[in-house]
């Protein structure tokens, strides 16, 4: 496959709204009008439940996974460019069609399920990432505990990405294309980022969602 049409194939996979479809199918609901108004998982488990947004969830980091694990394998460059180079950047075109998605007027996710996915599919190649990736999921789930905020989650998850490649001496490009996931979450996040300041943006009730699914668990 020409690494030109698998960067389109990229794109055009990263761009489909999982969670936007989910929401129209399931309740006639659009994401962008409803809850924190975003298209992603996080706010379809606010509308719909989790066991929905972890279906979009899901659905989302298959995104990132499929264009690392297959379509790279059945790409080839003229550009002498190695499969670990076209590894991330189809994975980075996947998040950006997340993130821009073409069927949504270019306004997509915040991105990290997607980012999630990718590093999943670069982990299956390269153990080192797995590691990265156990190290990274407890800081998201130490920060959410702390503060409680996903999103302050997702953005000091992805601030560590690039310095962790580092530590465990993954080739630069691996470094740059952290430090480029780093940058996506914070730019996508800045909404966020200014409800927290001004203490406006919606806080995970840990001990409530353990109270609710013990008591459903019960009934």
């Amino acid at each position: 496959m020409n690494l030109l049409i698998a960067i389109s194939l990229s794109y055009l996979l990263g761009s489909i709204p999982f969670s936007f479809i989910l929401a129209k199918v399931l309740g006639n609901a659009d994401l962008r009008k409803v809850g924190s108004g975003n298209i992603g998982a996080t706010n379809l488990a606010r509308v719909f439940g989790y066991k929905i947004g972890a279906i979009g969830l899901l659905l989302d980091i298959s995104k990132g996974i499929i264009p690392v694990i297959l379509l790279a394998d059945l790409t080839v460059s003229s550009l002498n460019t190695s499969l670990n180079s076209i590894r991330l950047i189809l994975g980075l075109t996947s998040i950006c069609g997340h993130n821009w998605t073409i069927f949504l007027k270019f306004k997509g996710g915040k991105g990290i399920a997607t980012s999630f996915g990718v590093l999943i599919g670069l982990a299956i190649k390269n153990i080192l990432i797995a590691k990265v990736i156990v190290i990274l999921a407890f800081i998201w789930l130490i920060t959410l505990l702390i503060f409680k905020y996903v999103s302050l989650a997702s953005i000091i998850s992805a601030l560590f990405l690039p310095m962790f490649l580092y530590i465990f001496g993954l080739e630069r490009i691996f470094v740059y294309f952290g430090i480029i996931i780093a940058l996506f979450a914070i730019f996508r996040h800045k909404s966020n980022i200014a409800r927290m300041l001004q203490h406006k943006e919606h806080r995970f009730n840990i001990k409530s969602k353990f109270l609710s699914l013990k008591k459903k668990a019960l009934s």
